[in-house]
């Protein structure tokens, strides 16, 4: 009882004798009407909570026609096929899962609280896939080579001829490059876009950016040349289906590109390792050679016998003449007649168009390593990265790995467009809630809770050794570039030497491995890293071996021995 409510008893003199019949009955109704009060403001807190968490306030904006959103309400499919968004299906969320008109069940507005199997039923991946871009397949296209072979300028000429780039932006890159003392580099400026790359002329970072083919729908990744950079190159490298190397026709600089010291033989030897098989040659800067036959030839005899070596099949290597600055043999075939007079190919833009499509892991659990991770502007934050198995739709709990903690997918971003569902193949930009971004890194890989990826410290693998100038003896120290991850490493034990081609061992415990030799190695990492098998996943199976800023060996995951568990989010070995 509240001694400011209690009354002494009438006809009592002692002090602290209270008419308790009094309190009971007069002050019961009080209580019961505050009781009231405190409850219905209880019950419309709640609401209001909810509210916030699973129907947020979004701003709304109309792009080319086009209605799009900022923030989380992501749209999604509704009955019909009219799309709709999660505020304007707040009145009509349906309980259980409706009937679509083929009888399947789908899910009208996904949200955190559906369950991960529920919402798999809401689309036929496979079908939705050939229904995408008009029905065009999509291909990941990384461009690489020496640097100052043009490959940014060429890049950036043929998305301005394919309206990309609109003049009047082509206009200001052309006028701030004059005035930087820099006018050949207005092309590369398209892909170029921060400040210090455009000071020092050279390509950094992965440029990113997408167009289409005839019969495709192409991501393009610009990978920097110089070889302090070739961290960044090996991971747009290892996201790519297909490779443009650009060379430099240039007397003298060819040479310096491919021979000792050149990013030419490493950046191929590099791709066909991640698993590139496809590759166009885009013979560049043809014009300063006035288009000669004989030099054109004189490439591609030295520049095949080293492919061949390489690991590339004569049938899935393509040589194109180009200019990146006159846009000749670009989008179109040239009409140069000192070209056309002995080339009658494709031009570099129809060579794109006839790379095949590979075949996407849609069907096993999902995977996606982190190549970025920034704020969002709402409550939760975002992530970037290539999906390389599986597919993914709004609403679904998703598990990272080796932090071991689970989130909800708020919103997919794929181009800058909002989608209800990414698939592999697909570099998208997923908005995450549920967790604390300070436990996410790049390199961090995001996967099915039910079938999580493995994580460990030590794993053997089947590797080849590259040119080296000093032996790999055991305790040798590496750096380890797997998908996104850089992560320090050293060679545990030299297990055997195989047979390059028949994998027949042919010396058990040797000393030491030297160039072409091909060996299973035993590697530990300094820290936890996520990766598969090879044999069950290709794409997240291979990885390169770095030892003082040169490539010394590519590799591919056979075995691992010790798989990290978890315990409350903590990583912890077993004994």
């Amino acid at each position: 009882m509240l001694p400011g409510l209690m009354r002494s008893a009438p006809g009592v003199e002692e002090p602290g004798h209270f008419d308790y019949y009094y309190w009971n009955k007069d002050m019961a109704f009080v209580c019961f009407l505050v009781f009231l009060t405190l409850l219905v403001k209880s019950r419309d807190a709640s609401h209001n909570k909810l509210d916030s968490e699973v129907l947020p306030k979004v701003a709304r904006m109309t792009v080319s026609g086009k209605k799009q959103t900022m923030g989380f309400d992501v749209p999604s499919t509704g009955e019909n096929g009219v799309v709709v968004t999660a505020t304007e299906a707040a009145s009509k969320r349906p309980e259980t899962p409706s009937k679509g008109s083929n009888g399947d069940e789908h899910i009208t507005v996904p949200t955190p609280a559906r369950s991960t199997g529920k919402a798999r039923q809401a689309i036929n991946i496979k079908a939705e896939l050939e229904k995408r871009q008009g029905g065009k397949p999509l291909l990941n296209l990384v461009v690489i080579g020496h640097v100052d072979a043009g490959k940014s300028t060429l890049m950036g000429h043929l998305l301005y001829l394919l309206g990309n780039v609109n003049k009047r932006t082509m206009h200001k890159y052309e006028q701030e490059s004059k005035k930087a003392g820099k006018a050949s580099f207005a092309y590369a400026w398209v892909l170029d876009e921060t400040g210090e790359e455009r000071d020092r002329g050279v390509t950094m970072d992965v440029g990113m950016t997408k167009f289409e083919t005839n019969s495709k729908v192409v991501t393009l990744m610009d990978a920097p040349g110089h070889k302090d950079f070739i961290p960044n190159m090996i991971t747009g490298a290892a996201q790519a289906d297909v490779a443009v190397l650009v060379v430099d026709a240039s007397r003298g600089e060819f040479e310096a590109g491919f021979e000792a010291g050149g990013q030419t033989r490493e950046h191929a030897l590099l791709v066909r390792s991640l698993g590139v098989t496809q590759l166009a040659v885009a013979v560049n800067k043809m014009d300063q050679v006035n288009w000669q036959q004989a030099r054109f030839q004189e490439i591609i005899s030295k520049l095949g016998h080293f492919l061949k070596q390489a690991g590339f099949k004569e049938s899935d290597v393509f040589y194109i003449p180009t200019s990146g600055l006159s846009g000749e043999n670009l989008a179109t075939r040239s009409s140069v007649s000192q070209l056309t007079s002995w080339y009658s190919g494709p031009s570099l833009l129809e060579q794109i168009d006839a790379f095949k499509a590979p075949q996407r892991s849609v069907d096993k659990p999902f995977r996606l390593c982190v190549s970025d991770v920034f704020k969002d502007q709402g409550s939760g934050f975002c992530v970037t990265g290539k999906i390389e198995a599986g597919y993914i739709q709004a609403g679904d709990k998703i598990l990272a790995m080796p932090p071991n903690e689970t989130c909800t997918v708020k919103g997919i971003t794929l181009h800058d467009e909002a989608l209800d569902w990414a698939a592999a193949g697909d570099h998208v930009s997923l908005t995450l809630t549920g967790m604390d971004i300070i436990k996410i890194n790049v390199g961090c890989v995001f996967c099915d809770p039910k079938e999580p990826i493995r994580v460990c410290t030590r794993f053997r693998a089947r590797v080849l050794i590259f040119n080296i100038e000093v032996p790999i003896t055991q305790g040798f120290p590496v750096l380890l570039h797997y998908q996104t991850v850089s992560e320090p490493a050293t060679i545990r034990k030299l297990i055997s030497v195989l047979h390059k081609s028949s994998g027949e061992v042919l010396k058990k415990k040797p000393k030491c491995l030297s160039k072409g030799m091909n060996a299973i190695v035993e590697i530990q990492t300094q820290r936890p890293v996520s990766l598969e098998l090879y044999k069950d996943y290709k794409e997240l199976g291979r990885f390169m071996l770095r030892y003082v800023g040169s490539t010394i060996a590519a590799g591919v995951v056979t075995e691992v021995r010790d798989n990290v568990k978890t315990r409350n989010g903590l990583m912890f070995f077993p004994v």
